[in-house]
């Protein structure tokens, strides 16, 4: 199993400098902070960019890998955001990892395109397709429902340890069934929070049930389980996964058992969500993640 911790991008970079390093020193393998313009579960806190956070992060860090949890159309277009990925690959070393998802309601609302579900969704398919190939190909065009590209030049192109040749890794977030399936089809891994649930088992039900659908698509598309990483987002359930290092344990070792291989939990705040203490984050780091590795 690797470990991933997400630090929330509302602190000043005074605070939250420390916060990354002491990430790395604690062991985990992966960094990763959110990518909204506002999130809604904290909609009055200072927020600051995931861009601009990652490149401090990797300038503050030598080995850890370093994410977008997770980057959306609601505030990126793919050419930008090629770009932006680029520059962060080649600042971080080859450590950065490219989360998508479909974004969240509310910052599709405050941008001003307040699509329905479905086309939303469909958005998202266009927007991970129109990536994927400005990650992987020069001189790109494309014309689409929601985005367009005209022979857009990705020079240096996707930069990997100071390689060429080698794409930035995509971990595409997916719950439902077209989307698991754009995950198997283009994905360097596949990442979900599960969903909303009343109660933990409910919870880790629905986990379980995308789980078999991933197992599914796999199979439907020939490509071995193993070359697909698996990210599951432990702290979406009512529990905080770091509300206790027994707590942290059993989340751990379920995900394990249904074939995760990473698991993600976030930094502990004072206040909820997320509410935590340091003793706890210590103390996984110091006995529970080397031994479930």
């Amino acid at each position: 199993m690797r470990f991933g911790l997400a630090i929330l991008p509302e602190h000043p970079w005074r605070v939250a400098e420390p916060m990354w390093r002491e990430a790395e020193r604690l062991g985990f393998d992966h960094g990763w902070t959110f990518d909204h313009v506002t999130w809604e579960g904290l909609p009055d806190s200072p927020w600051f960019g995931a861009v601009p956070t990652l490149a401090a992060a990797a300038a503050a860090t030598e080995r850890m890998a370093l994410g977008t949890f997770v980057s959306s159309p609601n505030n990126h277009h793919p050419v930008q955001l090629m770009r932006e990925v680029l520059a962060l690959d080649d600042i971080s070393g080859g450590r950065f990892l490219l989360g998508v998802g479909a974004g969240g309601d509310l910052d599709s609302r405050i941008t001003g395109e307040d699509l329905p579900l479905r086309d939303r969704t469909a958005r998202y398919h266009e927007f991970t397709d129109l990536l994927d190939r400005l990650l992987s190909h020069d001189r790109v065009t494309a014309e689409g429902r929601f985005y367009s590209a005209r022979d857009v030049r990705t020079l240096p192109g996707p930069v990997r340890g100071g390689e060429t040749g080698n794409r930035v890794p995509m971990v595409i977030a997916a719950n439902g069934p077209k989307s698991i399936r754009l995950a198997v089809e283009r994905g360097d891994g596949w990442m979900t929070y599960g969903g909303v649930a009343d109660t933990d088992e409910e919870w880790w039900a629905l986990v379980a049930s995308h789980s078999r659908r991933v197992d599914d698509a796999l199979e439907a598309a020939g490509r071995p389980s193993a070359d697909l990483a698996r990210y599951l987002d432990i702290d979406a359930p009512p529990t905080f996964a770091l509300s206790s290092a027994a707590a942290f344990e059993d989340a751990v070792c379920r995900a394990a058992d249904l074939g995760f291989t990473d698991v993600i939990t976030h930094w502990p705040r004072t206040t909820d969500p997320f509410r935590g203490t340091r003793d706890v984050l210590d103390e996984v780091a110091a006995d529970v993640m080397p031994r479930l590795r």
